[in-house]
């Protein structure tokens, strides 16, 4: 299922005067499509697969995609105006066909392929085929010599003059932050799969709690968290999750994954699970026994700032303002000096757990329902140990509802 909003796509692309976005990427493919992009991908280079959306809304679509992939995407995409785009991988298909010796057979499933002769497949594929099957696809449109949206954080040097090859009278322009300001608007899909993400890593870190003990080693307690979450996931018959992710950290050193539970030791739990692609990321923090004067000190600081920007996360308030509330919180508890680049992020099917727009002092993001949060007031000190408070929210029409059911506080086992 695509995930991209038609209608405000145009309103962005209309905006900032584009008449069509080229999406390159395998993840803005995949969006945008709801289609897997294909192995094609796995260099993360520009020209196996595109999507075009332009910006009138009355004009249709369109993708490039692998010929290996071709089945999968009319399986899975809404899209019907497809070129198909050859790579390494060779192919066939001898369904329906009337049985006769393996070589004819083999020539005509071939032929239905629509070969050329003399067709030769690529070394990996070939990214100018690509280009020019995107810039056709464009033409038909059109919108070949129109203001074209690209992603050019995504889009090397080399790719790029291959691209102005393929679209001469085209004026490429950079959508990086358009498409970014699309995918923070989450569908009712998108949600559903983060909110399971986190059930299944909070289920984990139960789990990793129950172990916590004098002498268990960091690496069983990140076992034991992983353990806990997939079998959950196999409790809930959950066929779609694809990855999960630990930064799981034992005593006085926040950045060791060795160690094991000393008594007055903390636990520093920083987790993810990944649904069809989609994150979450959740903090908590544990401490064996009862906590230090100093560890409760730092900790409550932290809280203290994190009930600080809470309140702000809604929409019609500036990221900004989350982060300088957070800070002068932060500041009045005694520590003036504690400074953090961000104290969030959004949540979704980018390439890490922490995905654009961020709640930093930078951002000129004003929040808005449908974004899904990460909230956190972290702190790593050497000597003490990593503490961490962090919480998955989704902004409501008048607010924001935190997805964890976890309490979020220093639990001293």
């Amino acid at each position: 299922m695509a995930h991209l909003d038609r209608t405000r796509a145009s309103q962005l692309m209309e905006a900032a005067g584009l008449d069509a976005l080229l999406l390159l990427s395998p993840e803005s493919f995949t969006y945008a499509t709801g289609a897997p992009a294909g192995v094609a991908t796995m260099w993360r280079r520009a020209g196996a697969v595109a999507a075009i959306v332009p910006a009138d809304p009355a004009l249709q679509e369109a993708a490039v995609v692998t010929d290996l992939f071709e089945a999968a995407f009319r399986a899975s995409s809404a899209l019907t105006d497809i070129s198909i785009n050859p790579i390494w991988v060779e192919t066939g298909d001898i369904r329906g066909m009337e049985a006769q010796p393996a070589e004819e057979l083999i020539k005509a499933a071939w032929a239905r392929q629509g070969r050329a002769p003399g067709f030769e497949r690529p070394e990996t594929f070939d990214a100018s085929h690509g280009f020019q099957l995107a810039a056709a696809l464009l033409a038909e449109r059109g919108l070949h010599e129109g203001r074209i949206g690209i992603e050019f954080d995504g889009l090397s040097v080399s790719d790029f003059r291959l691209l102005s090859v393929a679209l001469p009278d085209a004026e490429l322009l950079d959508a990086s932050n358009l498409v970014r300001r699309l995918k923070m608007i989450k569908s009712p899909t998108e949600i559903g799969h983060l909110r399971t993400a986190i059930e299944l890593a909070e289920a984990g870190i139960v789990a990793l709690r129950e172990t916590i003990d004098i002498g268990i080693s960091r690496d069983d307690l990140a076992s034991a968290w992983e353990k806990g979450a997939r079998a959950e996931a196999g409790r809930r018959n959950v066929q779609n999750l694809t990855g999960l992710w630990e930064y799981v950290s034992v005593g006085q050193n926040p950045w060791t994954k060795g160690g094991v539970v000393e008594h007055g030791d903390l636990i520093k739990v920083d987790v993810g699970c990944l649904i069809a692609g989609y994150t979450s990321d959740t903090g908590r923090t544990f401490v064996c026994g009862t906590p230090s004067a100093l560890q409760s000190r730092l900790f409550n600081a932290l809280q203290t700032a994190y009930d600080a920007g809470l309140p702000l996360l809604k929409p019609g308030i500036a990221m900004s303002d989350v982060h300088r509330a957070t800070t002068e919180a932060m500041a009045k508890t005694g520590f003036p000096g504690y400074t953090r680049g961000h104290f969030g992020h959004g949540l979704g099917a980018g390439l890490g757990s922490e995905e654009w727009p961020f709640l930093s002092r930078q951002s000129d993001v004003i929040i808005e329902p449908g974004m899904v949060l990460a909230f956190e007031t972290p702190w790593y000190v050497d000597g003490v140990g990593g503490m961490i408070i962090e919480n998955q929210l989704l902004i409501t029409q008048d607010g924001h509802e935190i997805m964890n059911q976890l309490p979020s506080g220093l639990i001293s086992l």
